[in-house]
């Protein structure tokens, strides 16, 4: 008996071993050491991430005196002041570019979503007419483009210089955002298309009650990508509209602001009013930089479950 009971807890024991080291590395309990390197890497990059931010909200809310004192950029309370976003909000140039920014963000992220999700869909079926050599079409345009040169020529022999769709139309595709999309309708279950199809469904009633629910966390990633670049863009305004100063997205009047170090082109009395040479130019600076993130800071609460979920998701299904 004594034989045969030690011959079970050895076969236990070898089994717990095998069961042990068949278990991937990251389902292991974390080690004293591994937890305090994660605890530390995890604060350090909160501080690069909330220390940056956290100067230069006070910057655009500290007093011309505190920024002398500080010799720039404030990293301590003294005179704080919200004189800078008074006037700033009152620059006719700074309500104007808001209004461009959410506008170009709005209806470009409407019409890159919408052209997305249709060719998305159209190249996720395998019985499409062309879907291959398309598929293959876009994935070209990806390693190879026509430049800087024949995209202007193109736009401004369509008639698009100096007009809004200039600033939307040249970048509201990406190629990147279409192969995840069919990535993911791809892995729709085919019962339940092959269901909607039984019942008398089409395809576009496929797409909008089938593939679209199913596909909540994509869309929304999708969604903030191409709105977070429309709100950042800057560049299409440098080619096609740099005079006028009445279409220029709030990015553009952060960048030329900065370069000049002076008054906002196109502003009343070149700056912010007749207090502008009581202002710090940083703080005028900073108070813009913190303008063009509320919008995102807004935003981002709303999308954190679907980010979080289409990023992990995304990683999985590769």
């Amino acid at each position: 008996m004594g034989s045969r009971g030690g011959k079970h807890r050895t076969a236990a024991t070898a089994a717990r071993r095998r069961t042990h080291s068949a278990r991937p590395s990251w389902d292991e309990p974390p080690t004293p050491v591994g937890q305090a390197a994660k605890g530390l890497t995890l604060g350090g990059t909160l501080a690069v991430i909330l220390v940056p931010l956290w100067i230069i909200v006070l910057t655009s809310f500290s007093t011309p005196g505190a920024i002398n004192r500080a010799g720039g950029l404030v990293i301590w309370p003294d005179g704080l002041s919200t004189e800078t976003y008074r006037q700033m909000l009152g620059d006719p140039t700074i309500v104007t570019a808001l209004g461009v920014s959410l506008g170009i963000t709005v209806v470009g992220t409407a019409l890159s979503m919408v052209v997305s999700i249709l060719c998305a869909y159209g190249l996720s079926r395998p019985r499409s007419f062309g879907h291959r050599f398309l598929l293959m079409l876009l994935i070209v345009t990806m390693f190879v483009s026509g430049g800087l040169i024949p995209g202007f020529l193109v736009v401004t022999g369509l008639g698009g210089y100096g007009q809004w769709w200039a600033l939307i139309l040249p970048s509201a595709v990406s190629v990147f955002n279409i192969l995840v999309l069919r990535a993911f309708y791809q892995e729709t279950s085919s019962e339940l298309i092959d269901a909607a199809r039984m019942d008398g469904a089409g395809e576009w009633r496929i797409l909008w009650s089938v593939v679209l629910p199913t596909s909540r966390a994509v869309t929304a990633v999708t969604a903030l990508f191409y709105a977070v670049g429309y709100w950042n863009s800057f560049f299409n305004v440098m080619l096609y509209m740099p005079t006028d100063s009445q279409k220029w997205p709030l990015q553009y009047v952060l960048l030329t602001y900065v370069n000049r170090a002076n008054g906002l082109p196109g502003s009343v009395n070149s700056g912010f009013g007749e207090t502008h040479a009581q202002t710090a130019p940083l703080s005028l600076q900073m108070a813009v930089v913190v303008l063009t993130l509320v919008p995102l800071v807004i935003v981002y609460p709303f999308v954190q479950k679907h980010l979080r979920t289409g990023v992990l998701t995304g990683a999985i299904k590769g």
